[in-house]
Parts: C-alpha cells; sequence; structure tokens
C-alpha cells in the first residue's frame, strides 16, 4: 500500500500546478529560487530579482513537460536591456555578472502554443555561496578538519544539483512514456476497429455472393 501510495504521489507532484521545490534566501551573501511551476498556454510568466553591481548570477531552466518540450526565455537588465534570449529552447543555463543594481526580469513564454501548456522548472541564483560558519574569518592556514570540512561541503552541494537533475530527467521520461503509452492505446483501439469493420464488411459481401435469389429475381434477370 505504501509503494502504491508512494506513485500515486509522484504523479500527482509531476502533473501539479504549481510545485515548489525550494525557496531558500542565505543572508545578504548569496539568495536563490528554486522551483517548478505551470505555463499555461499563450501565456507568459515573468519572476523579478534584485541584483546588485558586480554580483554574479546565474539562470537555469528546463522543461519537464508539454507540447515539444520547449519555451521562450528572455532576461531583461533594469534598464529594459534584453541581456540573455533564447527561442523554443528545452533546457539551458545563463551566467552573469550585474552590470547595474535593480531588478532583474526573467520571463518565460509560451504564447507561440495554442492547445498545450507547459512544466517548467527554474533555478535563479544570485551571488556567490556563503562559506562555512568561521572560514571566512580565518586568519590563518586551514586545518586539515577545516579542509575536510569545506570540500565535504562542496561535495554536498554538488550532490543536491545531481539529485535536482536526476529528478527532472526522471520526471521527463516518465512523462514522455506516459504520452507515449496512451498514443500506442489509441493506436491499438483504432487498429482494432478497422479491422472489426473490415471482417464484417467481408462477411456481408460473402453472404450477399452466396444467397440464393428468388424466381422473380431470376426471371427480370434472363428477360434483361
Amino acid at each position: 500500500m505504501s509503494d502504491g501510495k508512494s506513485h500515486q504521489q509522484q504523479q500527482s507532484l509531476s502533473l501539479a500546478i504549481i510545485v515548489l521545490f525550494a525557496l531558500c534566501h542565505q543572508i545578504p551573501v548569496s539568495q536563490c529560487v528554486e522551483l517548478t511551476f505551470e505555463l499555461p498556454d499563450n501565456a507568459k510568466e515573468c519572476f523579478h530579482e534584485e541584483i546588485q553591481k558586480n554580483q554574479t548570477a546565474a539562470l537555469e531552466f528546463q522543461v519537464v513537460s508539454g507540447g515539444r518540450y520547449d519555451v521562450d526565455v528572455t532576461l531583461e537588465s533594469p534598464t529594459g536591456e534584453v541581456i540573455y534570449r533564447q527561442i523554443k529552447t528545452q533546457f539551458d543555463s545563463y551566467q552573469f555578472v550585474a552590470a547595474a543594481t535593480g531588478i532583474y526580469v526573467a520571463c518565460f513564454s509560451n504564447e507561440f502554443s495554442t492547445f498545450s501548456h507547459k512544466i517548467v522548472y527554474m533555478d535563479f541564483q544570485v551571488g556567490e555561496e556563503a562559506p562555512l560558519p568561521g572560514i571566512e574569518e580565518h586568519a590563518t592556514v586551514l586545518t586539515q578538519l577545516e579542509t575536510s570540512a569545506q570540500e565535504i561541503h562542496k561535495g554536498l552541494n554538488a550532490i543536491l544539483d545531481y539529485q535536482t537533475h536526476h529528478r527532472l530527467r526522471e520526471a521527463q521520461g516518465r512523462k514522455r512514456a506516459e504520452d507515449l503509452n496512451e498514443r500506442v492505446l489509441w493506436w491499438s483501439l483504432t487498429e482494432t476497429a478497422a479491422i472489426l469493420l473490415i471482417a464484417i464488411g467481408q462477411v456481408l459481401v460473402l453472404r450477399n455472393f452466396f444467397s440464393e435469389k428468388k424466381p422473380s429475381q431470376m426471371s427480370y434477370t434472363l428477360m434483361q
């Protein structure tokens, strides 16, 4: 029972209208917004993030399901200048250094699609990650224990990134498999209906060939 419930929860999670993977804000040094959202057809969603001048930022996205797994993406500076643009792209990442302080806007557009909605994953990271407590104020050379702790911290962050990408690929693969299964089902039903119609038609034609004609019909045929 628990396995069935967990499977149903995974399916509902992949098809949810808005699913929040993570929303993290780490003190002024670094902040990130990581979420998955639904992008309806003929719709456009924008996200705003305040970035300081000379601060490093990175935008990463991937279309999890819907249509041909593609969206239009733009990133605008506070002055309205488009610093990044992608047309009908499935996934990509872009890293930049803010040229000015202000609100940067990342927009995802599905306006070119008239009937299919998309589920999009987005990761908007701003600033460098905060170091471990006490290490940034270390005046001397790091000890072996502190170096190991720092390496473990970096390794755990890498593992989190890998897990996120594998979850996305698993959700995308499952959705593709479900779509393929549905298409195969409808194609099989169509073939079955076509075979039944052809069989019934052949039976009716054969019955017409071997059916006996009435005398009136025969005489009428001879007169002709």
